[in-house]
């Protein structure tokens, strides 16, 4: 069993996936479409909230509820690479690629 120093040394050097997300209702087409520099986490958030009815958006909530984790998809539309001792700043690459990715879609039923 790893020490807790080993464990906490671990998480530091695990890259997150960084990128853009959407969770798409398969009942009525709408999305919500997100970037992230941790996608995992903020799935797991967006999870969180809905399960105990506190989801920010008060509409995607009421949909959740009304039609059921079940009809709810989550995927990652496109991911963020960064090879190794490249610096960027993440933040705005995040939201290109969201605005590139928004593009690609075209129009679409939105959250």
């Amino acid at each position: 069993m790893k020490d807790r120093k080993a464990i906490k040394a671990a998480y530091k050097l695990k890259k997150s996936t960084m990128g853009v997300f959407q969770i798409l209702n398969k009942v009525n087409g709408k999305r919500l479409i997100e970037e992230s520099a941790d996608i995992p986490a903020k799935w797991n958030r967006h999870q969180t909230e809905l399960r105990f009815g506190s989801h920010r958006n008060t509409i995607f909530q009421k949909d959740w509820n009304e039609h059921g984790k079940e009809n709810f998809e989550f995927s990652i539309l496109s991911e963020l690479k960064i090879k190794e001792g490249e610096t960027i700043n993440v933040g705005q690459e995040l939201k290109t690629l969201k605005e590139m990715v928004l593009e690609e879609l075209g129009d679409f039923l939105e959250y």
